[in-house]
């Protein structure tokens, strides 16, 4: 396998991707993620294997066309974008805006005006809109130069999470007594009995109002103050126990419970700093509605990180090469984001929640 750089792999997957639309799967609204996996797996070294990797994931389902254009927004002027927030049929004049917005403006600071604005629907798309747009901010930041390619993704990151942004009710508070591990246990969860599709179908209805679920809205506020940085590690941590503690559900949804803080620390070093606290609080409204959408009670998440720690799991380079073989868009991303977060402060939670995830989740094929 030829060694190819990190840039050159990224550059060439956006160029094969560049006419994929936002999102696939017949009528599903299911993210586009062609972009985020092969970032994924070019910066985990692999860069060699993602050409390939891009061909067999643009056959492996259909994807919709790229938007259409229909009016400009005008990103000086409130009454022009805000009611277009959220409203999907919009996505091409969104990602119209951001690719102005960066053909007028160094990308940093494109993305330090549009962060605040977009922060408060973070949840858009199950949070894809947030990572999609950090992964291409990591691309661009290792970039000496910008891409036309690079530039069109962060646009669309952009451009997807304004299109789907979903605000959530309630008002995030740090003002509250518990640690993070606390105030998970502390919350509430309604049981959602039956078999798992009609389980499913119960967690979209809640996705879509968890402000009517038994302690949401204290659980917003439960949080006492702490640094964002140590928070961010205590949701990577926390979270990979939460997966390890459900495996009797859909696999997928509590992955991005990792992901989201996860992508969150890769754009905060391009943020002011003034931007930084209110980021950990938009996550900590997104954890608490993703836990009372997706769970029905605590499961294992209370021996997940004793467990964790009894079970045999591979050293990560392992892991990533398991990954790579397995090949799913999720599990590459699950596995770059554990291998970075366990390097910042190591725990065996995140090596046991990638093997489980690599169980769990079926690999692809071809």
């Amino acid at each position: 396998m030829p060694v190819i750089r990190y840039h050159d792999a990224l550059n060439d997957a956006l160029e094969r991707m560049d006419d994929l639309g936002y999102e696939r799967g017949g009528s599903a609204d299911l993210a586009n993620h062609g972009p985020m996996g092969a970032e994924a797996l070019a910066v985990l070294g692999h860069g060699g294997e993602v050409a390939a990797w891009v061909e067999g994931y643009r056959t492996a389902m259909p994807h919709h066309d790229l938007p259409a254009r229909g009016s400009d927004l005008d990103p000086a002027d409130e009454t022009s974008w805000r009611p277009a927030l959220g409203d999907f049929s919009r996505a091409g004049d969104w990602e119209e805006l951001f690719r102005r917005e960066l053909a007028a403006a160094p990308w940093r600071d494109v993305l330090a005006r549009w962060w605040p604005r977009l922060l408060p629907g973070l949840l858009a798309g199950l949070t894809h809109g947030l990572i999609r747009t950090a992964h291409a901010v990591r691309s661009l930041a290792a970039a000496e130069q910008p891409t036309p390619h690079q530039l069109t993704e962060l646009a669309r990151g952009l451009a997807y999470w304004a299109a789907r942004f979903a605000h959530l009710p309630g008002e995030v508070r740090m003002s509250g007594h518990h640690d993070l591990a606390g105030a998970i246990a502390a919350l509430p969860r309604t049981p959602a009995p039956g078999p798992v599709p009609q389980r499913r179908a119960v967690a979209a209805e809640r996705l879509a109002r968890p402000g009517e679920l038994a302690g949401y809205h204290e659980t917003l506020g439960a949080l006492a103050p702490t640094g964002t940085q140590r928070l961010l590690s205590d949701m990577t941590t926390a979270f990979a126990g939460v997966y390890l503690g459900h495996p009797e559900l859909y696999p997928v949804p509590l992955v991005h419970a990792v992901t989201a803080p996860a992508a969150v620390r890769l754009v905060l070093p391009h943020l002011p700093d003034e931007l930084h606290a209110p980021s950990a609080a938009a996550l900590w409204h997104v954890h608490t509605t993703l836990l009372v959408a997706f769970t029905d009670g605590r499961g294992g998440e209370e021996t997940a990180a004793r467990e964790a720690a009894e079970t045999d799991v591979p050293p990560f380079d392992e892991l990533i090469a398991r990954a790579v073989e397995h090949g799913d868009e999720h599990v590459l991303k699950f596995t770059e984001a554990c291998h970075r977060e366990h390097a910042l402060r190591p725990d065996p939670r995140y090596g046991a929640a990638v093997l489980a995830a690599q169980q769990r989740i079926e690999p692809r094929r071809g």
